[in-house]
């Protein structure tokens, strides 16, 4: 029942589907704004609302067109900076944009676009400022004009950009379900128009972007392919424009196991930057994050270290040495280094990175890069046999943010389970204790009794009271862990088989009835098997456990059946399990 140490953002992780905007204007709710609009030959007459759809009249059409890197799915805008995390497909832009979104600035846009452009930024505005309400209003004013408009048989570019603007919106706003359905309505409008209709390409890239944010990787890879076919014939094969569905497409096919594929995409956006920038042009870093990245997630270590090297490098001549960029670029070179089994490397980095982020006149002592440099630093100490010295970095950490955001700020939480995680590994359980007493009356003033997030303190205190032979409490608190994982995430799913797993210890030394138990671990059995594989470890060590309950029954048939797949198990890891 060991645990590893939590990143800070543990907790808003654990809900699935959040999105984090970064976003801002200053725009909105200053009346009804009416354009006409003319594309290239076409015409057309399309009033964009610029006010919440309660306070508008019902008798025009629409909105539409961003860039898709205006908003980040489960993940962070990075910005210049180096993250150890695979770069998102979200970060898309307009073709002619490449990576800087600067380099298009609204005089250069026709007048479609800018109003299009102007909706988006009302949208994430709103959100912004907290009115999601009102954001969601004004999507739906406009989705229900352009519908309209499309059922009296309108399903040309203009709709397409505007059904994607408002795709866009939503996604924004996190209501991935209405996104997907507007995203297959879509994709029925763009399949009958021709390759050269302006805008096509964009809403292609947004629509790829949006596909694989929604996991929906089977529709994103044509929309990014069919993109690309665009601009190369438009542009050529070694435009800048084709870095965006290149990237796109690189992301994709790795998170549906093609990575030799995307490892070939990874390497021609670099060719391509490197003969129109330059080697040593920032612009590579984008894409040999993502090629790093891969390589290191399919075991090839030592080739991921090389692209690494070069942001380093990239870093340093631009930035200069003792840049927060350079140390960014470390970490992720320490990734690099902990993956090839050198430690003590990994571990000078780590340090030498930290001592650039504390000496950076931008960067603040509490600044979410450097509190999780601390962390994976002391997580590494902790695997070699260094705890002592970890834990002093997760007290900084501790102190840091008690200094900053008051001493019962939730985010306090996770720094108080890592430093009672630490404290347990050392078999400090009484420190531990205390520690994890104080998270929860944190988490009990800020969240609900039954909120799911409330059983990671509370599981931690059940183990470690059990492992302090106080196991009246300790069963109490895992099984009301099991009930709100039960509640909050179905019978059958990984948490509960991990709340499972820890009340079956607690319920031994209890004395409880071996037959009850016996139906617990086969219960976490059938859990593990579904999330893990039949023949995986986690499998493996819960048979261990029924061969045990099975022989202590007298279950002989049961048994035999049992140790046989046990044996099979044992071969394939090539470890001794006693039974």
């Amino acid at each position: 029942m060991a645990a590893s140490l939590l990143p800070a953002t543990a907790f808003n992780n654990y809900r699935i589907g959040q999105v984090r905007l970064y976003m801002h204007s200053d725009q909105l709710q200053k009346g009804i704004m009416c354009f006409s609009v003319h594309l290239q030959n076409r015409r057309c007459n399309i009033k964009l609302y610029t006010k919440p759809y309660r306070s508008i009249s019902r008798n025009s059409v629409l909105r539409a067109f961003a860039t898709a890197g205006s908003l980040e799915v489960d993940g962070e805008h990075q910005g210049n900076r180096v993250s150890s995390g695979v770069l998102s497909p979200n970060n898309s832009q307009r073709s002619e944009n490449l990576l800087d979104i600067s380099s298009n600035p609204l005089d250069s846009m026709s007048d479609f676009e800018r109003q299009l452009q102007e909706l988006f930024n009302e949208v994430k505005t709103m959100i912004m400022k907290g009115n999601k309400n009102d954001a969601v209003d004004l999507l739906q004013a406009n989705y229900e004009a352009v519908k309209e408009q499309m059922d009296a048989g309108a399903r040309g570019i203009e709709e397409a950009a505007i059904l994607d603007i408002i795709a866009l919106g939503y996604m924004a706003a996190g209501d991935f379900k209405i996104v997907g359905s507007l995203l297959d309505m879509l994709n029925e409008v763009v399949e009958s128009l021709k390759g050269d209709e302006p805008l096509l390409d964009s809403i292609l890239i947004h629509m790829g972007s949006m596909y694989s944010a929604l996991g929906k990787f089977e529709k994103s890879m044509p929309a990014y392919g069919r993109a690309l076919e665009i601009q190369e014939r438009e542009h050529g094969d070694n435009s800048t424009v084709l870095v965006t569905p290149l990237l796109g497409l690189a992301k994709v096919l790795s998170s549906i196991g093609r990575a030799t594929k995307a490892v070939d995409l990874y390497h021609r956006v670099i060719n391509i930057l490197e003969l129109s920038r330059g080697a040593e042009s920032e612009d590579l870093v984008v894409p040999l994050i993502g090629l790093g990245n891969l390589l290191i997630k399919e075991g090839r270590a030592t080739d991921a270290e090389n692209p690494f090297i070069r942001i380093l490098n990239i870093y340093k001549k631009l930035y200069g040495k003792d840049n927060e960029r350079v140390g960014l670029a470390m970490c992720s070179l320490a990734n690099v280094k902990c993956a090839k089994g050198n430690v003590d490397e990994a571990i000078h980095l780590y340090r030498h990175a930290l001592k650039l982020f504390e000496d950076s006149k931008s960067m603040a002592l509490d600044d979410d890069i450097m509190e999780k440099t601390r962390i994976d630093l002391a997580e590494l100490l902790h695997e070699v046999g260094r705890g002592k010295e970890g834990r002093e970095l997760l007290k900084e950490c501790l102190l840091t943010t008690e200094k900053y955001r008051g001493k019962e700020h939730p985010s306090l939480v996770t720094h108080l389970i890592n430093l009672a995680t630490s404290y347990s590994r050392s078999k400090d359980f009484v420190e531990a204790e205390r520690l994890l007493r104080a998270s929860l009356q944190i988490m009990m003033k800020t969240v609900d009794p039954d909120d799911q997030s409330i059983t990671f303190p509370m599981l931690h205190l059940a183990v470690t009271l059990y492992n302090l032979n106080q196991d009246d409490e300790a069963e109490k608190l895992a099984l009301e862990v099991l009930h709100i994982r039960e509640k909050a995430f179905g019978e059958e799913s990984l948490p509960v088989g991990e709340a499972l797993d820890c009340l079956v210890p607690i319920q031994t030394r209890l004395g409880k009835d071996d037959s009850d138990l016996l139906e617990m671990l086969k219960r976490v059995l059938r859990i593990q098997e579904k999330v893990f594989g039949y023949e995986s470890e986690e499998v493996m060590e819960t048979l261990k456990k029924i061969v045990f309950y099975s022989d202590k029954m007298g279950l002989k048939d049961e048994k035999f059946a049992l140790k046989r797949r046990l044996s099979m198990l044992r071969n394939k890891y090539k470890q001794t399990v006693r039974y």
